[in-house]
């Protein structure tokens, strides 16, 4: 019986296409594994997969029973609702240490790095597999995502090695070039719905008990959202109501300007105050520098929740 290989819900590119890089590892070690997803793909994973000519992962949502491989997150709150009867083999992730709990020993490659496909990456390289070419600039394209073109504060040295070595393999010359491709078919927000906009990129968090949403929408210029705050902030409560969270968030981070204007809405607007020491006007602050959700928004919230 196949072996599952699949990432958080909303998937963002670095866990859809790390499911099927890992999956694709695991295969040439002997293991039946396939690639799975637990949401729909956003337009940037798109247009990676359709450049490099590969299909998206089935949409899977329970997996009672099976027997999985996780990718780009260790939280009960971005896992499948029944991931507590299924047995987990393994975790590759470059997040914090989650709330999953396991019955058996299994095998963790956890790395302080900006992306889980550069741990992929060195997995590959640890067993001495080669990586198909097209599945290469796969991977660097996630790299270039999750570290926002090696702008994201989470960028290591390890993540600008991987994304070369990638590159050459995928022979790629200009891939700061496709990554602003990328980008701009990420900026792309008028061609969704606020809902859609708003689970782009969402995640759950369980904070002192209390059930925390942050989004994040990366564009290259925030003008794009001038004329539609009211209806993201209207979607942000209809989030906020149907799930019974205390906070929803949505980072929109521009690239460009390295910063981002967050959206918040709160039980206790304080605590989002004092988490970034900065007075909420109208539901929205401004943060200068500040790229990524993991490093500069999550540990703050948590301090003080």
């Amino acid at each position: 019986m196949s072996i599952f290989v699949f990432g958080h819900t909303t998937p963002d590119s670095d866990s859809i296409v790390g499911s099927i890089s890992l999956s694709y590892l695991k295969n040439q070690l002997g293991e039946d594994t396939t690639p799975t997803r637990q949401g729909e793909i956003n337009p940037e994973t798109k247009f990676i997969l359709d450049k490099f000519g590969y299909e998206k992962p089935k949409l899977k949502t329970s997996y009672a029973g099976e027997r999985v491989y996780l990718i780009d997150f260790m939280e009960s709150s971005q896992s499948p609702a029944d991931i507590d009867e299924a047995t987990i083999l393994g975790i590759v992730d470059h997040h914090k240490l989650g709330d999953l709990k396991t019955a058996t020993p299994l095998e963790m490659w956890v790395r302080p790095v900006g992306c889980s496909n550069t741990i992929v990456k060195q997995m590959f390289d640890y067993y001495g597999i080669d990586i198909p070419t097209n599945l290469a600039g796969m991977m660097m394209c996630a790299i270039l995502s999750d570290t926002v073109i090696f702008k994201s504060p989470t960028c290591t040295k390890e993540d600008t090695k991987a994304c070369k070595e990638l590159a050459k393999i995928a022979g790629i010359e200009d891939y700061k070039a496709l990554g602003m491709e990328m980008f701009i078919v990420k900026s792309d927000v008028l061609s969704a719905t606020k809902r859609e906009l708003v689970l782009r990129d969402f995640k759950d968090f369980n904070m002192g008990g209390n059930k925390i949403g942050v989004g994040q929408l990366e564009v290259v210029d925030l003008s794009v959202f001038d004329n539609m705050k009211d209806e993201l902030f209207q979607e942000m409560q209809n989030l906020k109501d149907e799930g019974e969270r205390h906070s929803v968030l949505l980072m929109l981070t521009d690239i460009m300007q390295e910063g981002t204007q967050l959206l918040a809405l709160s039980d206790e607007p304080s605590k989002i105050e004092d988490a970034f020491d900065k007075k909420l006007e109208n539901n929205q602050v401004w943060l200068p520098k500040v790229m990524s959700r993991k490093k500069q928004i999550i540990p703050f919230l948590e301090k003080i929740f």
